[in-house]
């Protein structure tokens, strides 16, 4: 069944109050704290946002970068990988929320995006 809507998980680098802004526009956004997975290794973020189907959000484009190069090469499947530049977090919000209303999330399927 296609999935329309982007459905986001936030590193824990990434401020609580975005995902705050982005449910008040009636976006599905889930931190690291609400699902108690603070301190998790970012392989294993990426695994359980795989599991849930959440695009996962992040400030860290090193490491995300080399997980996506690696799932990419060892086949399994993700909900997409958000990389943000830091900004104030209402300036990350409205381009986000561009992104949200741009991008579904089938096609954000085994993607990296930049914002």
């Amino acid at each position: 069944m296609p999935r329309l809507f982007i459905e986001l998980y936030l590193d824990e680098d990434v401020d609580v109050l975005l995902a705050t802004l982005v449910k008040a526009r009636g976006f599905s956004a889930r931190t690291m704290a609400e699902v108690a997975r603070l301190g998790a290794a970012d392989d294993r973020q990426l695994e359980y946002a795989a599991e849930q189907n959440l695009a996962l959000l992040t400030h860290n484009r090193a490491d995300f970068e080399e997980l996506a190069r690696d799932w990419l090469a060892s086949g399994p499947t993700h909900a997409g990988i958000l990389i943000a530049v830091r900004r104030p977090v209402h300036d990350m919000a409205r381009r986000l929320l561009a992104l949200l209303n741009d991008v579904t999330a089938d096609e954000m399927e085994n993607q990296v995006r930049y914002f």
